[in-house]
């Protein structure tokens, strides 16, 4: 058996759902549902199945993320003459390098 009951009846005693299977909870004034109270009987299960749509949401979010950051992956090339450092210290001198190679090509330019 179901009903639906207001808040207020809810906050004067709970005995209201003694009988019910499950119990739709109703503001009264303007008819929304605010929720379900299901009795102890069916708990278990509806628990259960509650956190199977919450794990699959939560899953939809995390590929949607992951989509994203692989949309972007591999995107980028990496110059043939850095694929054969071999530390990051090398890396990083070639990196200044070029830097300092183009800061000296704008100097000679301004003069």
């Amino acid at each position: 058996m179901t009903t639906t009951i207001g808040i207020r009846d809810l906050a004067r005693g709970s005995s209201v759902l003694k009988d019910f299977d499950y119990v739709s909870i109703e503001d009264k004034k303007t008819h929304q549902r605010k929720g379900l109270i299901v009795s102890n009987q069916y708990a278990d299960e509806v628990e259960k199945y509650l956190k199977k749509i919450i794990a699959k949401k939560n899953n939809q979010k995390i590929q949607k993320k992951l989509d994203a950051i692989m949309a972007l992956a591999g995107s980028c090339t990496i110059k043939p003459e850095y694929l054969n450092t071999t530390t990051n210290a090398e890396l990083g001198a070639a990196h200044a390098q070029r830097y300092i190679e183009k800061d000296k090509a704008s100097q000679t330019n301004k003069k």
